[in-house]
This record gives structure tokens, C-alpha cells and sequence, in this order.
């Protein structure tokens, strides 16, 4: 009965036991392989889904053909092309496995009745969509007033989780650094 996002939604609402239950029937389980894409550009963009397991990146590419990741997403967290989700409009974003991962998507229109029949699921879900406002807006400023040393250690204190599970190549593309200065950051940090 997934009682990963069970525990998910009761940390923010109470809910009751039947309002759990509508809410865990609107989900569809999604199994992805290791570098399996869920989203490409100028896909519909239907559904925003919870990682029950797994680790997952979206990224988009430039004119050059250079890849910018701008999330990745982990075990309790919620991943989509949210743009073309409340848009609706074509995906601009690639969402790629990083790990063989587990996902439970939730279609925008089940979500939009729920959010009708059971109102404490619109306060989740702005609650969610706030938290996420709020950690980008810190990032964009972080990166702006912030050193590439001092962007990969607060990196490594607020996602030690994906520190350990992504690749210095997928850490460096994150924090807009090139490889080679996250090399010499780590090395300088380890004689410290």
C-alpha cells in the first residue's frame, strides 16, 4: 500500500485512513532502468511522480548540446517537467535514471478532482510546491554570492544522500562548475 509516501504525506496533514486510500488509488507504479528516460523534450507532461526508490536527474540541453542538470531527486521526493505540468505544454526537460528506480505518478486531473473532494491535499500539494519555490530561489542566490568550494560543501551538508549516490561529473554539471574545479575543490578540502 506504499507506505513510503503513506508516511510522505502524513508528516505535513492529518489525513484519515479512507482519504489516504483515494488518494493511494489515483497513484500508477512506474519501474525505470539505470539510464531509462521518463520525460524528453516536447513531451505531454501529464503526471508529477514521488520516488519510492531510486535515484533520478532532470536536465536540459542547450543550443551547444550541453547538458545542465538542474534536480536531482531521490527517495521522498517529487520529480516532473513541472513547467510543462502546470502549463500545459511540451516538456523542455530530460528526466533520466541515475539508478533503477521505483515512481508513483499521479495524473494532473486525478489530482485536480482530489484537490476538489479532499481540499487538505491542495494545502499538501502548495505546501510541497512552496518548499520547492523556496529551495531554488536559495540556490539561484547561492550561486550568484557563493564560491564553487563553498556551493559544493553546502551541497554536501544539504544532500549528503546524493552526494554518495551521483557521480563528481553530475555534482560539478549541478553546481555550474567544470569537473576539473571540482577535483581541485575536493583535493583542497582533504588536506584542510
Amino acid at each position: 500500500m506504499y507506505p513510503e509516501i503513506i508516511k510522505h504525506i502524513s508528516q505535513e496533514i492529518d489525513f484519515k485512513a479512507s482519504e489516504i486510500e483515494e488518494f493511494i488509488s489515483l497513484l500508477s507504479e512506474i519501474h525505470l532502468s539505470k539510464k531509462e528516460l521518463l520525460i524528453r523534450p516536447n513531451d505531454s507532461v501529464n503526471y508529477e511522480y514521488f520516488v519510492v526508490s531510486g535515484c533520478l536527474k532532470a536536465y536540459y540541453l542547450d543550443e551547444s548540446g550541453e547538458r545542465h542538470i538542474i534536480q536531482f531527486a531521490i527517495e521522498d521526493w517529487w520529480i516532473s517537467d513541472f513547467e510543462a505540468f502546470f502549463n500545459k505544454e511540451p516538456a523542455k526537460l530530460y528526466i533520466e535514471a541515475i539508478e533503477d528506480s521505483v515512481l508513483l505518478g499521479l495524473h494532473c486531473d486525478a489530482l485536480e478532482e482530489l484537490f476538489k473532494r479532499i481540499p487538505k491535499f491542495e494545502r499538501f500539494f502548495r505546501i510541497k510546491t512552496t518548499n520547492a519555490f523556496v529551495s531554488l530561489r536559495s540556490r539561484i542566490l547561492e550561486t550568484l554570492q557563493k564560491s564553487s568550494a563553498e556551493r559544493y560543501l553546502n551541497f554536501c551538508n544539504k544532500y549528503p544522500n546524493i552526494e554518495k549516490r551521483v557521480t563528481n561529473h553530475h555534482i560539478a554539471n549541478y553546481l555550474g562548475i567544470q569537473p576539473e574545479s571540482l577535483s581541485r575543490i575536493r583535493k583542497e578540502l582533504l588536506l584542510h
